[in-house]
């Protein structure tokens, strides 16, 4: 059944979710939700209703069940303030308020994705209907070793804990990225398989992978099992399988022993130095790892996710004080609560302390190195100390989507058109499906601008804005696009939507906060004041 409103459309059979014919992203669970909202729309459900329903009548705390609402709200464009679709009626539960209808599917035949030429044509476009049992990849494997690492499942009853077994994945990713022959999936397009019983052969096709790393996680008192099996994707061939129960003190001995283990599975020949490229330094207490693990789930490149991140870093720091990648999640939390939250100083002095202490303590850590060089390059202004920071990531981590993402929007502002977008299409590439994908978009904006390719700049300001509809950035450079094409009506309209968002924005402080390029900030301000932005 299909169903439409508003400008989404839910295809329960697909599932799949669209908005605005952009393909929505969404965990197992989230769309289980949404579609039982959207089928008993005639009526008020309860608590019960949905537990009895998308978890099988599990015990599910009350945060749980308002992270997992939040979560729908956000996929169709809606909020708790607002209420536009999903009703929160105290004491009695929800309802789906949207002006739903259902649409008959015709005869089932299957749709296919088209390799295109964009990486983010890749993403969002689905190709016209093909003969039945016609299969066209989404992407070509690349010319080197490929996988994708699943999400484990959870064993352990207890939903609480899926943070748990999502870190142990993260941290095996993060492990394999860091061999330079290898090509790995990143972990927020591995994701969207969360939950769900999956077809290798299929996963394989949609992220243009040869192997996929399947696992489980029981975890129970101090205790930890975790048992995983790689597969050749186009075959379905199991090529090596494990299991593993370890005490849980031992935990980040034994996230090594998997991953190398895989290693060993795909490659037999490496080279013993290869394989050491694999191990780090981690950190000492498992207490500091398990609070930057809760604070991983809040979203920190939005302020009020910043803020809720803020707390389990800084105990995570009090725990152990040079935990690397804790300093640099932190330097990113006060960027955001800096340009986004009022240019206040002690968050950019705070950003910046941060990431020094991130760069001092994190040389063998890939992300912390990221995110240290985003805050040295947008709030330190020092480009250099931000280049040598993303090279040295890339380095230890050759596969990581996550240094090219983050690194092509400080190339845009910084003027590097061509490696902006160049960073943004590999960023594309390793992650097609990140939630951050709005970053990459951004670094195509600003790339494109400043090349004078103002319609390939405002298409991609759109894909920006289709997969982050909330991130203020997203509406300005659309703004600034459309005045360069001539379209003055949909550029004001833009700009007042920055401004919905953004009360306080005034794009001469932006463009100084983040030390935007001379060239580029005079043509953007030129645009954004003819688009009726406020300097």
């Amino acid at each position: 059944m299909l169903y439409a409103f508003e400008n989404c459309t839910l295809d329960t059979d697909r599932r799949e979710l669209r908005r605005d014919s952009a393909l929505i992203a969404v965990e197992p669970q989230v769309f289980d939700l949404l579609e039982y909202l959207v089928r008993h729309r005639e009526r008020v459900v309860s608590r019960d209703d949905l537990i009895a329903s998308v978890w099988g009548g599990r015990i599910v705390s009350e945060s749980a069940l308002s992270t997992r609402i939040n979560a729908v709200r956000s996929a169709i464009g809606d909020d708790g303030e607002s209420q536009r679709f999903i009703r929160t009626l105290p004491r009695k539960g929800f309802r789906f308020v949207g002006e739903a209808r259902e649409v008959e599917i015709e005869a089932e035949q299957p749709r296919a994705r088209r390799a295109t030429a964009s990486p983010l044509g890749a993403i969002a476009a689905v190709a016209p209907r093909v003969e039945l049992g016609t299969e066209v990849p989404a992407f070509a494997l690349p010319n080197k070793p490929s996988i994708a690492i699943l999400p484990f499942q959870n064993m352990s009853g207890d939903l609480e804990q899926d943070y748990f077994c999502d870190g142990v994945v993260e941290e095996v990713i993060t492990g394999l990225s860091r061999i330079k022959w290898l090509f790995v999936i990143a972990r927020n397009s591995s994701f969207i398989y969360k939950g769900r019983a999956v077809d290798v052969k299929q996963v394989g096709r949609e992220l243009g992978v040869r192997y996929v790393l399947e696992g489980s996680v029981r975890r129970a008192g101090n205790r930890v099992r975790i048992a995983c099996q790689l597969t050749e994707a186009h075959t379905g061939a199991h090529l090596w399988a494990e299991r593993y129960d370890r005490p849980l003190d031992d935990i980040f001995a034994l996230q090594d022993e998997v991953t190398l283990a895989v290693i060993g599975a795909i490659e037999p020949s490496l080279r013993s130095a290869e394989i050491d490229r694999v191990k780090r330094r981690r950190p000492e207490s498992l207490d500091a790892y398990d609070l930057l693990l809760r604070a991983l789930s809040a979203d920190m490149v939005m302020p009020e996710g910043a803020a809720k991140a803020l707390p389990f870093l800084e105990r995570a720091l009090e725990l152990q004080p040079d935990y690397a990648r804790a300093h640099g999640h932190l330097a990113l939390c006060h960027h955001t609560l800096y340009l986004r939250g009022g240019l206040y100083e002690e968050n950019h002095r705070a950003a910046i302390q941060h990431a020094h202490a991130a760069i001092a303590n994190g040389q063998d850590d890939s992300t912390a190195l990221t995110l240290a060089g985003f805050v040295m390059g947008m709030d330190e202004h020092d480009r250099a100390a931000a280049s040598q920071a993303f090279e040295t990531a890339l380095a230890l981590s050759p596969s990581s989507a996550f240094t090219y993402l983050i690194g092509s929007a400080v190339l845009g502002w910084g003027g590097e058109a061509e490696r902006a977008i160049d960073w943004a299409e590999r960023a594309l590439r390793l992650s097609p499906f990140d939630s951050w994908i709005f970053f990459p978009c951004h670094g195509l904006v600003l790339g494109h601008f400043s090349l004078g390719a103002y319609l390939d700049a405002t298409a991609a300001a759109r894909k920006a804005i289709q997969f982050n509809p909330e991130f203020s950035m997203s509406y300005m450079l659309l703004a600034a696009s459309l005045v360069k094409v001539g379209r003055l009506e949909e550029a004001k309209a833009a700009a007042a939507r920055v401004l919905e968002l953004q009360p306080s924005y005034r794009f001469g402080k932006h463009f100084r906060g983040v030390d935007c390029a001379p060239a580029l900030a005079a043509s953007l301000s030129e645009a954004l004041r003819a688009a009726g932005l406020p300097e």
